[in-house]
């Protein structure tokens, strides 16, 4: 993960406990947790978006012209 192995995460999670306090982990773990949930919606969504009427558009117009 990232070049990051067992000893540097605790070392993290050690650091972070320091600067937060044990008492806001489970805040900040929520709010991480439903950044990157919504992060995964907005790229499944992205994924989903059907780019084909363009082509509709377009043959819409080219037979518009000829009339």
């Amino acid at each position: 993960m990232f070049g990051i192995g067992m000893p540097e995460l605790l070392v993290l999670l050690v650091i972070i406990m320091i600067i937060f306090g044990a008492g806001k982990l489970p805040e900040i773990g929520l709010g991480l947790g439903k950044a990157i949930r919504g992060f995964k919606k907005g790229m499944s969504e992205a994924e989903a978006i059907d780019v084909t009427p363009k082509e509709k558009e377009e043959a819409q117009k080219a037979g518009a012209e000829k009339h």
